[in-house]
């Protein structure tokens, strides 16, 4: 399929300051009948009118390039005339099946196991649960303790799990969780390997992993670390929400091996940087590490809610309705995945993402070395993050710059969202299916936008 008919031509175009009227009616409406968990709209004020592959159009018909795609949910664009037509051709027929079976969710279970990484293909179990990534972090909770009869979790500094009490605790940022603890005991936070920031203050990404990971080993070899043999540990292979971290190779394989060695479950979150995100159909193929429990949601459901855990057949230790829920596998999302997945291979989307992210990589690290306040360039495929700095020497972390520029290319029409450790890490998640031009426009608005705000504070 060709990715240029996926999208609006016209993208960006904007017709005056943003937001517009119409859209400022609207959001001052939300305001007055929503409550205040509202959060996208705070950072970029638009009112959505239509989407497109790439591309959305606002209520007052500005167009953007979305580089943002639902925070990765909307891996194959803006209403995919390939998954819409599933789609139809499903919901004419039926819509709510609980767990029943079907053709649609038999038909999706076994796509996903042909696509499973390492060990786990073809050697696993499916069980859907709600349908957000959050709820298949509590179903691989759950499964963690059943299998080990014990409670604790190890989880990583930088990491984001999601919201729901048990996911929650899973979290590491103290702005999400300070409001609402205790939350689930006994869950304790590991240093990820960070090599901007490492804690261990090594020199090399190399230097970094290993010293994360032997870390990792000796606070479950000492007994005196403090910390009980766990249920499980969880990691995700490359942190989204952190600041789109990429850890060397060996970091997580060596967490793996380490897990294994000490009978800990080893939980990959794939929920964000899985689907061919970063140039892999699972993130955690760049390390070639093995999981025995892995989350998925967000680009599984081909836009429409959906999320999954899949695991080893010997850990299938369970019983009936351990995790159910109502909307445990929607037709409508399962006919969307099963489509996903069919264009995902006949598109070999994770070669395009990768070539496609390299290139884009390569022109901002060119714009990394002139510039004062970003501090470092980095990603896998599509998940690409800038960290913004005040000074490139000290890397002190600056939230302020960072949200002038990003609001400086939401003026231009690029949406994009910020995150990591310090809110200052510039975040693109586009849709896979981005065409090399609208993605270089962005980036080109992005290094503009740079030099704008880093001009301004000279």
């Amino acid at each position: 399929m060709r990715f240029d008919e996926l999208s609006y031509e016209e993208a960006p175009l904007i017709r005056g300051t943003v937001p517009g009227p119409k859209s400022k009616d609207f959001l001052d409406l939300q305001v007055k009948l929503e409550g205040r968990p509202v959060s996208y709209p705070k950072g970029s004020p638009i009112a959505f009118k239509r989407g497109f592959g790439a591309t959305i159009q606002d209520a007052d018909n500005n167009v953007f390039i979305d580089f943002f795609g639902g925070a990765g949910v909307l891996a194959l664009g803006h209403c995919n005339p390939y998954i819409d037509e599933k789609v139809r051709e499903v919901q004419q027929n039926i819509t709510h099946t609980l767990d029943f079976p079907s053709e649609i969710r038999m038909e999706l279970v076994e796509k996903i196991l042909n696509i499973l990484p390492g060990n786990l293909r073809s050697n696993s179990k499916i069980v859907f649960g709600g349908p957000t990534g959050s709820d298949a972090i509590e179903s691989a909770i759950k499964l963690s303790k059943i299998i080990t009869k014990r409670h604790g979790i190890i989880a990583f500094e930088g990491a984001y799990h999601g919201m729901t009490s048990g996911a929650l605790a899973l979290t590491s940022g103290k702005f999400w969780k300070k409001n609402y603890l205790p939350l689930i005991p006994e869950v304790h936070f590991v240093p990820y390997a960070y090599s901007y920031r490492c804690p261990f203050k090594t020199k090399t990404a190399v230097e970094c992993a290993e010293a994360s990971a032997s870390y990792y080993e000796h606070v479950l070899e000492d007994p005196h670390s403090g910390i009980v043999d766990p249920a499980m540990t969880i990691i995700e292979p490359i942190q989204g929400e952190g600041g789109s971290i990429v850890p060397h190779n060996i970091f997580v394989k060596r967490i793996a091996d380490i897990s294994n060695k000490y009978e800990i479950p080893i939980v990959f979150d794939e929920i964000q940087a899985g689907f061919c995100r970063t140039g892999k159909f699972f993130s955690s193929e760049h390390s070639g590490a093995s999981p025995d429990i892995m989350t998925i949601s967000k680009a599984l459901g081909g836009g429409f809610p959906l999320s999954a855990i899949a695991y080893r057949q010997d850990l299938d230790v369970w019983s009936k309705a351990a995790h159910i829920g109502t909307f445990r596998g929607n037709v409508t999302a399962m006919a969307a995945g099963s489509a996903s997945i069919d264009f995902m291979l006949e598109n070999n989307l994770a070669k395009y993402a990768e070539e496609l992210g390299n290139y884009l990589l390569n022109k901002l690290e060119k714009s990394e070395k002139n510039s004062g306040i970003v501090g470092e360039v980095r990603g896998k495929g599509l998940m690409i993050g800038i960290e913004i700095v005040e000074d490139k020497e000290t890397k002190k972390p600056s939230s302020e710059l960072c949200t002038r520029i990003r609001d400086e290319m939401f003026q231009k029409g690029v949406i994009i969202e910020i995150g990591g450790h310090y809110n200052n890490v510039l975040r693109f998640l586009p849709p896979l299916i981005i065409t090399k031009k609208l993605a270089e426009t962005g980036v080109d608005i992005c290094i503009e936008s740079i030099e704008k705000v880093e001009s301004e504070i000279a």
